[in-house]
């Protein structure tokens, strides 16, 4: 059975039907390109437009939730198009390895109840001589 409908992708009018989706329409699939539709979609892609308001206002750094209420669109399309949009934008900050070799560390011995005075945990703190990290070796 043909129905007087065309495909969305090649324009073909070779079109049978194809089950249900699941939200209850009437699935068809084009016969030429094997492409598988609804007649009306309650999805459609976002236009042109909202797309280029949407990036204007990532720019000015208003939040997502007023950005999602002026636009019209839900929050998570916009969530997605913020990390697309940001994946998107080159990285030009150089990181600089550090050098390796020995380190410097001025170490103290420690000992501190965890929890309750039962549990005394005995450790060495260490503070880095050119590095400000701090660290905490268990003492066994």
């Amino acid at each position: 059975m043909t129905i007087e409908m065309t495909c969305p992708t090649c324009g073909s009018h070779d079109i049978s039907k194809n089950g249900t989706s699941h939200r209850g329409k009437q699935n068809y699939k084009c016969r030429d390109c094997g492409r598988q539709f609804v007649e009306d979609p309650q999805w459609r892609p976002k236009p042109k437009e909202t797309k280029a308001l949407v990036n204007r206002l990532l720019q000015e750094k208003i939040p997502l939730a007023g950005i999602a209420r002026a636009t019209a669109v839900s929050e998570s399309w916009l969530q997605g198009h913020a990390n697309a949009v940001y994946e998107a934008v080159p990285q030009t900050a150089a990181v600089i390895p550090k050098p390796k070799g020995p380190l410097a560390v001025q170490m103290d011995e420690l000992w501190s109840f965890v929890g309750h005075k039962g549990n005394k945990q005995w450790g060495l703190v260490g503070h880095g001589c050119q590095d400000p990290r701090n660290y905490w070796l268990p003492h066994r």
